[in-house]
């Protein structure tokens, strides 16, 4: 039985990238830093690593409450640290009197450097204070290179990751059931819209998964996925708990 009949088609190179991180483990005695992973990346992880006896992984996003994570697989003799991660925290200074920065304006700039999303962690906000949670390895790159975000000069300074903003945990954790996991229902019924409303959504390109936009109403949602729709907010696929009597799948989702 092939692995890739559990995930989807698209998934197939990550998988592959998966395995390839622990057979180096394997082959090497030695531990294997990821970049940054998205909650589904998280899950695929989890769920081909597992409880492998001699391979083990740790997720770590510099705070508690990280949604994006760098993976750390080791040998099942090696005591992983924090620094292991090489995880830096940038907080951004500007002129806080006269203009105000979004959050997508904070990732569009950091995307217009040409890096990957992947060097990313998460973009912390809180009133006017701004940190940006990246690879160790760009750090200096990016310091140099980003110098304004929309309208706003900016400046960078490194600070330590005991310094991170304490995000209250902002997803609101409910359980609802669903007819099918397909896109469109899970969407109607974590909004609470009609099926019809939802399938407008996604076909005008307002829906996304894993940061993807999906446009195809009939795509099979999965555990560990992040769901965004335009007007309506954030939410994540924390558990698919399985079936009702009532042939119903019940799933536990969270709202921010």
């Amino acid at each position: 039985m092939s692995i890739y009949q559990h995930f989807r088609p698209e998934e197939k190179d990550f998988i592959d990238q998966v395995y390839s991180w622990r057979s180096y483990v394997e082959n090497s005695y030695a531990p294997k830093l990821t970049d940054f992973l998205d909650p589904r990346e998280q899950k695929i992880l989890q769920l081909i690593i597992g409880e492998h006896q001699e391979i083990k992984y740790q997720l770590f996003g510099g705070h508690m409450q990280a949604e994006r994570k760098r993976g750390l697989l080791f040998p099942d003799y090696y005591q992983p640290e924090e620094k292991d991660f090489q995880i830096s925290l940038l907080e951004v200074d500007y002129p806080k009197k006269f203009i105000t920065i979004e959050h997508p304006q904070v990732l569009g700039s950091l995307m217009s450097l040409g890096l990957s999303r992947s060097k990313f962690g998460d973009i912390l906000m809180e009133g006017e204070q701004i940190q940006l949670i990246l690879c160790e390895e760009i750090k200096e790159y990016i310091r140099l290179q980003l110098e304004s975000i929309g309208k706003a000069k900016v400046q960078l300074k490194e600070k330590g990751l005991e310094a991170c903003i304490e995000v209250k945990d902002s997803w609101i954790e409910s359980s609802t059931t669903v007819s099918s996991l397909r896109l469109d229902t899970i969407i109607a019924g974590i909004y609470n819209i009609s099926r019809q409303k939802a399938q407008q959504y996604i076909q005008q390109g307002y829906a996304k998964v894993n940061f993807t936009s999906i446009e195809n109403s009939a795509f099979l949602c999965e555990e560990g996925d992040l769901l965004s729709v335009r007007g309506q907010g954030r939410s994540i696929i924390k558990t698919i708990e399985g079936k009702t009597k009532k042939d119903k799948w019940r799933i536990v989702v969270g709202k921010m």
